[in-house]
């Protein structure tokens, strides 16, 4: 308003026949003057900022001093600032976040949010060591659902035929994953594999171990039809399975046995893991409690309970649980089709015989774990 005032006074001054306009003229023509001496004053509206404006405290008058204010939006283009003041005022999301990249760095746009990565490749916190045919994918596959649960899709190998190659090969495996997320991997061979343990060991004594154990005799027989499966012109089970079967006397040297003495491979992990670190699943109650062991399962990892009975439901065509239909997809999502076949026909009395085998072996594990699986 001083200003306004200041021109009208100037004008009438330079002016003589200014008293002959009347007030309305006067008026306007003092905001048209008023006007004026603002361009003249600040030609590029530097100071006068609308409210909120980002680069309004880049430049500040100070008496008749300038001053650069140094602040991000300041640091960095015109036409970048406002994404520079937004990354300013979600500085502390950042560094919980230290993946998300800044808006603009250098003047260059980051790129699109899809092409980043997020987390990091680490060596697995559990490892689902055992047992071949018992329901080790079943149990990944079911556990994985899980939010805080990252898993590689492949059995690695790593620690029964790929060690030579290093643990800087086996994190490359592992798929990225946040701190608050635990890394898995599962591969069957590694509870009867001599060396296993050790090496698990060496890499963290603190890895927690998951073996799905099942009836052995149940196990040799889908273990069996699996390979007959890929190998048609394969002996009998029989021929297999006994050195002399009218003795009862068992070849153990076979793998389809051998797998199923669990107490003898167990003696091999404790020697490096003590038993609260091994988690032994049912195989038998995966089938007609998938909820229940999942829930078993999440405790014994440190998780909180998500996989629950809503996520399952049973498939009477395979015989076998299958996870329900997520809302983003079209289909029940069941394991492939070598998952739950129809095992071949074995002699009565060769069952018999296996289980009689068995016995002492089942009752040791029992004992072992402190719990009975009640597979007679």
């Amino acid at each position: 308003m001083q200003g306004e005032m200041a021109c009208v006074l100037l004008f009438c001054r330079l002016f003589p026949f200014s008293h002959r306009l009347t007030g309305t003229s006067i008026c306007f023509l003092s905001l048209f003057l008023s006007y004026l001496c603002y361009c003249a004053l600040f030609p590029n509206g530097t100071v006068m900022q609308k409210p909120g404006d980002p680069t309004a405290s880049c430049q500040r008058a100070d008496g008749a001093k300038r001053r650069l204010q140094k602040s991000l939006s300041c640091l960095l283009p015109v036409d970048a600032r406002v994404s520079g003041v937004d990354e300013a005022s979600h500085l502390k999301t950042d560094q919980i976040r230290p993946s998300t990249p800044h808006a603009v760095r250098n003047g260059t746009p980051s790129p699109p949010m899809s092409h980043l990565k997020f987390g990091n490749k680490k060596l697995p916190n559990a490892i689902i060591v055992g047992v071949k045919k018992g329901g080790t994918r079943a149990v990944l596959e079911f556990i994985r659902i899980h939010p805080d649960v990252r898993a590689a899709g492949t059995e690695t190998h790593f620690f029964d035929r790929n060690y030579d190659r290093g643990l800087e090969w086996y994190r490359s495996l592992m798929p990225r994953t946040l701190e608050s997320q635990i890394t898995m991997e599962k591969t069957p061979s590694y509870f009867v594999t001599k060396e296993t343990p050790h090496r698990i060991s060496a890499m963290s004594q603190d890895t927690k171990l998951i073996v799905v154990v099942r009836d052995p005799v149940t196990r040799a027989i889908s273990d069996y039809t699996q390979t007959l499966s890929k190998t048609p012109d394969l002996p009998s089970f029989q021929e297999l399975a006994f050195r002399n079967q009218s003795l009862g006397i068992v070849d153990m040297s076979w793998n389809a046995i051998r797998i199923g003495l669990y107490a003898l491979h167990l003696e091999n992990w404790l020697r490096y893991f003590p038993l609260t670190q091994i988690h032994f699943v049912s195989g038998e109650r995966l089938i007609t409690d998938p909820a229940g062991e999942l829930a078993r399962v999440q405790d014994f990892l440190g998780l909180k309970r998500i996989v629950t009975d809503k996520h399952f439901y049973f498939n009477r065509t395979k015989g076998f649980p299958c996870l329900k239909k997520p809302e983003s997809s079209g289909s029940p999502r069941c394991l492939g089709k070598s998952k739950g076949r129809t095992h071949v026909q074995i002699d009565r009395d060769a069952i018999d015989q296996l289980r009689d085998f068995y016995r002492p072996y089942n009752v040791k594990f029992y004992e072992m774990v402190g719990h009975d699986f009640k597979w007679e």
